[in-house]
């Protein structure tokens, strides 16, 4: 049985950041070292893409506008996209600070954004943060701290439970949210990857409340209860899978992204698809379009 097929040959450095946009019918994905946004209209052979100034960590449509979120390299930026990409700063949080950057993130239900940063240049580093964007304001907080790599947020449909991993430590963390007031609270741990199960990275909720991760340096994703329990597990052709999101008009199309960054010589002779974006057959799940940005 086929599980998988090529969606697009992106070659990405590091490809992250995947967004499904219900509104254009599009998905966005960056690759972040390689400083690229890039989206895809399903049916189109080749995607866009623009160049970037600095590492770019994800993007994000925002609402009732043809602009974007972006998280960067020094913090987050307003975006527009035409034949060159412009852009205006909404904060620097990280002016000055070159060896840190945003990572990954997902808005929730009132256009607020979540998302985590960290050391790029040394990931041993507890300096990673997870942040909230106010809808309103635009005000960046630090509502977490003491990640080494803060990752993938992913927010349960009933809108009360929030993800979010350090995947240098290989946990997944859960906090009880409450949107209204853009709180976290009751942090604890979700579940332990073993050393097998590689490193969690990007993760999204299906429709049914069910988890899927995925797994960075084990070529995989997978899907779980929410209890935790190992449902499905997809193996695909590259060590380093990095994101999933669902998308397509009826929200059965699951999208993976991958990576080259940090593969050997060898490695990268072995995995000509490693830095691809991939859809896995979904066998019947739906999943949640990625709510837009607001502010």
């Amino acid at each position: 049985m086929i599980e998988f097929t090529v969606t697009s040959q992106f070659r990405a450095v590091l490809g992250e950041g995947l967004h499904w946009d219900a509104v254009r019918s599009r998905l966005w994905f960056v690759d972040i070292h390689g400083q690229r946004i890039a989206c895809w209209r399903p049916g189109d052979e080749r995607w866009q893409e623009w160049a970037t100034p600095q590492r770019v960590g994800w993007v994000i449509p925002l609402h009732s506008s043809e602009a974007l979120l972006a998280g960067f390299q020094q913090g987050v930026a307003r975006v527009r996209l035409g034949e060159q990409l412009t852009f205006d700063w909404v904060c620097h949080a990280f002016a000055g600070a070159p060896h840190l950057r945003l990572n990954d993130a997902k808005a929730d239900s009132s256009g607020a954004v979540w998302a985590g940063s960290m050391n790029n240049d040394d990931d041993s580093r507890a300096d990673g943060r997870l942040f909230r964007i106010d809808a309103a304001t635009a005000a960046m907080a630090a509502v977490d701290t003491g990640y080494r790599v803060a990752n993938g947020p992913a927010i349960h449909p009933n809108g009360r439970l929030l993800l979010h991993t350090d995947s240098a430590l290989r946990i997944l963390y859960a906090f009880d949210l409450d949107v209204a007031t853009g709180r976290l609270a009751n942090r604890r741990v979700w579940k332990r990857f073993d050393g097998a199960e590689g490193y969690p990275d990007g993760m999204t909720f299906d429709a049914d409340g069910c988890l899927w991760v995925a797994h960075w340096g084990a070529g995989c994703i997978s899907r779980f209860t929410a209890g935790g329990a190992l449902l499905r597990r997809v193996k695909l052709p590259a060590s380093h899978i990095s994101n999933v999101c669902f998308g397509g008009t009826a929200l059965d199309r699951l999208f993976v992204t991958s990576a080259r960054a940090g593969l050997s010589p060898a490695q990268h002779a072995a995995e000509p698809l490693a830095g691809a974006v991939f859809e896995v057959d979904a066998q019947g799940v739906k999943g949640l379009a990625g709510r837009p940005a607001k502010g």
